[in-house]
């Protein structure tokens, strides 16, 4: 066996925590199953390991959510809990103590670490701006205010970390921000907030991140160019309302979600030594204990460096590890409902075995800090032909033979000596895999074995030798086996079912990495299965809608210099922007479109009126004789989000404007309806303004 670097030692693993404000999602899911898989490696070689999560549950969005839906936000949290519990378990995630942010545990840690950092002068206050909306009476915490990155100028960056360039920044300094709640532009207003001196700890993080061995290279570089550039203080207040814990001594004063959210690792850590009469100091305070973050790089800001220093600051023991993994794609593109590549923990469940994408995400995952892509035709193919075809058709052929024609019982085995090398040799080499987190290699060793199994048994085609040596087949057989249960062993980190239903058809339980060896003999089976079935091709048909519709965003609307009813729009589709003319010049104001989310048909036949080319259409509820005209509008999307109608499929072939005035589009309830079906996006119901019940859509 690999000598392990991890005997001995007291080992905490945590994942990320969850905000409580939505469900859990496959991109989620990357990260929490690649966390398993280590942990259940760790627990096979008989580690001594702990894995602690929680549901982050404070913040201005719970809040206002709950506010929204007309429930506490202790009920908000308390129904989503059950949702990510119930999730995880369905898809395997074997935490030994799930918890959440908004407990007593927490409470008691962020009011001890705060008076530690306080007693230290780490923590000072003084007054500063922040963004306060006028419209909605609140200040606007980080997330609840948008505007153009004051570093790169991207637009619509939130207001405390750049997703384009990465830049810390604070929410007054964004450029043309906005509510994102009202869509208003908001004021600055003073308060007095708490700063954390982020800044005093420069020279001891970058020491760390020097000496650390474990982390990632390209991170570590990122994170020493952040500190070379100047720490600034943080605040780790927040104003009311704010649904979180108050500052002892404050009224008005909460903690900063990011100060009391990784202090939920040492709350969970705490419920779970307070039930199990553990000690958390053990495993937050000893040298004997090693600290396994597993993260996305959304959030290494806040993980390398502020969440260091409170813990350098306070007394606790420095991560270990912090493994950082790459955004997920779906089919090539960004996770959006509007695109129809974001999917729901629940949704995939609906269709899919979760084992399946277990074994597709270790395929993908190493600790290099790279992207990953959900491609389901990729995906079909690997289970079909890999789980399938390789390593469920071996263990069943096998386990088959052997019930059929020797009643289950294995003797002894064949003396292939170069095989059993062979196979002794990938055994070491996925054990490393795994310890070093590179599941793409320990997958593909596996299936080397797998392969290596299914070609001894081809080869030696059990089935005509049987006729002239049926003792020679027993023993090939016997070897067989002894094959397929260490493939149980190697394979049960990813695909934890499959390995246990293999164990009981084997007729053995609790398997661990030291039983991964060729002694297996005398033994007798059970009954075998077929544990992974192929995929098949998916073919149901979408009844095909001609038009191809998209959020547009309106960006610039002047008057047609040779029409007075006519509008020239300049409009924003997400990937390109386009020129409409449109006839509502009696019914909108210019101020009135000028950032409006409109529907568009991008796919009707270009034209030119009075002079002027329109590529495409905007679509508008219109009454007889057009005395009043609504236009078809959303407000959560994006421009370029996708609309559609349900059950049917988005046409990309070129429309005429003739065929176009054949569609029996009408408002219905304010929506737009057609053959009993609302126009909509992922996120919302297309509305239309104005017109009442009856009117045409054109």
């Amino acid at each position: 066996m690999v000598k392990s670097k991890f005997k001995g030692k007291r080992i905490l693993v945590t994942s990320a925590l969850p905000y409580s404000n939505g469900p859990i999602h496959l991109g989620h899911l990357l990260e929490y199953i690649q966390t398993d898989i280590f942990v259940r490696f760790l627990r096979l070689t008989e580690q001594d390991v702990l894995y602690v999560c929680a549901d982050d549950t404070h913040g201005a969005p719970i809040e206002i959510k709950a506010a929204e839906l007309g429930i506490t936000p202790e009920h908000l949290i308390a129904d989503v809990y059950k949702e990510h519990t119930q999730d995880f378990r369905d898809f395997l995630i074997s935490f030994d103590n799930y918890y959440t942010t908004n407990s007593p545990e927490n409470k008691y840690y962020s009011d001890l670490i705060f008076n530690r950092l306080k007693e230290k002068n780490l923590i000072y206050t003084k007054e500063i701006e922040v963004t306060y909306c006028e419209h909605c009476r609140r200040t606007l915490p980080d997330r609840y205010v948008k505007g153009k990155c004051p570093k790169c100028s991207a637009p619509d960056q939130y207001g405390d970390v750049c997703e384009t360039c990465n830049a810390a920044y604070k929410t007054v300094d964004l450029i043309e921000p906005y509510c994102v709640i009202c869509k208003n532009k908001p004021v600055r207003k003073k308060s007095n907030h708490y700063f954390f001196k982020l800044s005093k700890f420069s020279k001891k993080l970058e020491s760390w991140l020097n000496k650390n061995k474990n982390l990632q290279a390209e991170i570590k570089n990122f994170v020493l160019n952040w500190i070379k550039n100047g720490l600034e203080d943080w605040n780790i207040s927040r104003d009311g309302p704010y649904f979180g814990f108050k500052i002892p001594g404050e009224e008005d004063k909460y903690y900063y979600v990011w100060l009391d959210a990784p202090i939920g690792y040492i709350a969970s850590t705490e419920n779970y030594c307070k039930k199990n009469n553990l000690k958390t100091e053990d495993y937050w305070n000893s040298k004997d204990s090693e600290i396994y973050h597993f993260i996305g790089k959304d959030i290494t800001y806040f993980h390398f460096l502020f969440w260091p220093a409170v813990l350098l600051g306070s007394g606790f023991n420095l991560p270990d590890d912090i493994v950082v993994h790459g955004f997920l794609t779906v089919n090539g593109e960004k996770m959006s409902k509007s695109r129809g590549t974001f999917f729901t923990a629940r949704e995939f469940l609906q269709k899919y075995n979760p084992e399946y994408l277990r074994f597709y995400y270790a395929g993908l995952l190493s600790k290099k800090m790279s992207d990953a892509d959900l491609n389901f035709g990729d995906f079909r193919k690997k289970v079909n032909n890999e789980l399938a075809a390789n390593i469920g058709n071996f263990c069943y052929r096998a386990l088959g033979f052997l019930n059929k024609n020797f009643d289950g019982y294995v003797k002894d085995i064949d003396d292939n000596k170069k095989l059993i090398f062979e196979i002794n040799k990938k055994v070491k080499d996925i054990e490393k895999s795994y310890s070093e987190l590179n599941f793409i290699e320990a997958t593909k060793n596996i299936l080397h074995i797998s392969s290596l199994g299914n070609k001894y048994f081809q080869e030696n085609e059990p089935w005509k030798l049987i006729k002239e040596d049926k003792e020679k087949v027993h023993k090939i057989l016997g070897l067989s086996l002894n094959i397929v249960k260490n493939l149980s062993i190697l394979i049960q980190p990813v695909l934890p079912n499959f390995s246990s239903k293999l164990e009981h058809q084997l007729n053995l339980n609790n398997l661990k990495w030291k039983d991964i060896n060729f002694d297996l003999k005398n033994h007798k089976i059970g009954k075998e299965e077929i544990l992974i079935v192929k995929m098949e091709e998916e073919t149901a048909e979408k009844k095909s809608f001609p038009l191809n519709l998209k959020v547009a965003k309106i960006i610039d609307v002047q008057n047609h210099p040779n029409a007075d009813k006519l509008y020239i729009l300049q409009i924003d589709l997400g990937s390109e922007k386009r020129q409409l003319v449109a006839g509502i010049r009696n019914h909108y104001s210019i101020d009135e479109l000028k950032n409006k989310k409109i529907i568009v048909v991008t796919n009707l036949k270009h034209a030119k009126l009075r002079g002027i080319e329109s590529q495409g259409m905007l679509l508008a509820g219109v009454t007889e004789n057009e005395e009043t005209i609504g236009l078809l509008t959303v407000d959560k999307n994006e421009a370029g989000d996708k609309v559609y109608l349900e059950g049917y499929e988005n046409s990309n072939a070129e429309l005429r404007f003739d065929d176009f005035l054949k569609l029996d589009i009408k408002v219905k309830n304010g929506h737009a309806v057609f053959e009993g079906k609302e126009l909509k996006t992922e996120k919302e119901i297309v509305r239309v303004e104005k017109v009442k019940d009856g009117a045409r859509v054109r």
